[in-house]
């Protein structure tokens, strides 16, 4: 169940990070209070994933799937670049994170 937990912990962590691009910088209510949800949401659902999960592996596992989901919706919803070195850069991490889940056993 951890790792359902912390799946669900990064799908709150892109919604935090798209919904505060769409804040305006917090001028929006709705907006904004979606971006409160997705704080709230990650955190509960990581603490959650952190009772069974090391914290070594946990915490860059949700910070990587919330970036590397945040690169592809502001891609694919905000119309920004996908360079190269952008994919080159998101190959990285996820080699990191695998390397990271790989040597906790």
């Amino acid at each position: 169940m951890a790792w359902v937990y912390l799946a669900l912990a990064a799908v709150f962590e892109v919604l935090f990070a798209m919904s505060m691009k769409a804040s305006d910088g917090f001028t929006r209510p709705l907006a904004t209070g979606i971006t409160a949800l997705g704080v709230v949401g990650g955190m509960v659902f990581l603490a959650l994933a952190l009772k069974s999960l090391p914290v070594s592996v946990a915490y860059p596992i949700w910070t990587a799937v919330g970036t590397l989901g945040t690169v592809l919706f502001g891609y694919l919803l905000l119309g920004e670049s996908l360079t190269p070195l952008k994919l080159v850069s998101a190959a990285a991490i996820v080699l990191g994170v695998a390397g990271l889940k790989a040597s906790a056993g």
